[in-house]
């Protein structure tokens, strides 16, 4: 992920934008964040400072666009600061967490509207992909600060996204609600779109478990998180792997998000927000993954960047190729696993 060279790739039409490190977004901005808490693990200690080095080399990208996913990278700053002691990392996330709180734009409900670094507008839209790439952002920023504003409204966003996305019958995330309609738009239980949920939500209570939170909108949290997973459990393929639409088992299977899931499941079993015995499916994927990285290291059955797509069917067209947060995913996953 962080050494891999451009002929290695491959020839489709998003190979730069898969697989180039040095692009300050959401993309690269999971592999870092993965990077990152691989290098806490005490396994590799000198990717913490290629982390600072990439910092270094893309940072003045930053400021081209202020929008949800542009603020993923910056998950990675309180860990640099707790690192290196420089206060740039500190007060650079304290800026960001602040236009986050008061400037960045928001659905009718209060929840952060997903904005891109792309020229795309998703006015009124609420997307799972945002607690992932944003609302850790945050929650790390309030266990850095010790700032109960910041650490009550990563809670509030996490609430709100939770509200607005779960089915009440399955248990299961849509990919994105619609304010101003009032819908699903394609209703698609994608799997990506959960995964993002089932492990940023135990990243973010962990982040901001400092601070003394209401117990209603905390134990809501809970509540449905918990409901998730069992769903998630429910719907896991008899080889490990989840379908990319999780209601929709003909649908191919997806790595990045099974990667995702079950790197949750052990997060949430050891944090105590779900029975340890669902640990038993994340170690189901575990190997199921593995068999998907190949001889370079590249992690094969990643659907490519899928924004909410006109139909469920749509979702299966989505063309597969490695990718940086599927690089990413893989090694929070793998990370986990070592840990048993």
């Amino acid at each position: 992920m962080m050494h891999s060279r451009p002929d290695a790739w491959g020839d489709h039409a998003w190979t730069d934008w898969a697989m180039n490190i040095d692009r300050w977004d959401w993309n690269s901005g999971v592999g870092i964040i993965a990077a990152a808490d691989y290098a806490k693990t005490g396994r590799g200690t000198a990717i913490i400072r290629e982390v600072e080095a990439w910092m270094t080399r893309n940072i003045r990208q930053s400021g081209a666009a202020m929008v949800i996913n542009a603020v993923a990278p910056f998950a990675v700053f309180p860990a640099l600061h707790e690192e290196t002691g420089e206060s740039y990392y500190a007060e650079k996330s304290r800026q960001i967490a602040d236009w986050l709180i008061g400037q960045a734009p928001r659905t009718r409900s209060g929840a952060f509207e997903h904005t891109v670094t792309e020229n795309a507008s998703f006015a009124e839209q609420i997307w799972a992909d945002t607690v992932f790439m944003a609302v850790l952002f945050l929650a790390r920023t309030a266990g850095m600060t010790g700032d109960r504003q910041m650490a009550d409204e990563s809670i509030r966003q996490l609430l709100l996204h939770l509200q607005a996305l779960q089915d009440e019958e399955t248990g299961l995330l849509y990919h994105a609600w619609n304010c101003g309609t009032n819908d699903w738009m394609s209703a698609a239980k994608w799997n990506r779109a959960n995964a993002w949920n089932a492990v940023g939500v135990p990243m973010i209570l962990e982040a901001a478990a400092a601070a003394d939170h209401d117990a209603g909108p905390l134990g809501e949290i809970k509540e449905r998180y918990h409901r998730l997973a069992e769903a998630l459990v429910a719907r896991q393929g008899p080889g490990g792997l989840w379908q990319t639409v999780l209601d929709r088992p003909s649908y191919y299977e997806e790595t990045s998000g099974s990667a995702g899931i079950a790197c949750g499941l052990y997060k949430a079993a050891r944090a105590g927000l779900v029975p340890r015995a669902l640990i038993g499916s994340a170690e189901r994927a575990v190997p199921a993954v593995l068999r998907q990285i190949r001889e370079n290291g590249a992690v094969a059955g990643v659907s490519g960047g899928t924004p909410v797509l006109a139909s469920i069917e749509a979702y299966d067209a989505v063309p597969i190729f490695p990718t940086l947060y599927g690089q990413g995913l893989t090694l929070m996953l793998l990370a986990e696993a070592l840990k048993a």
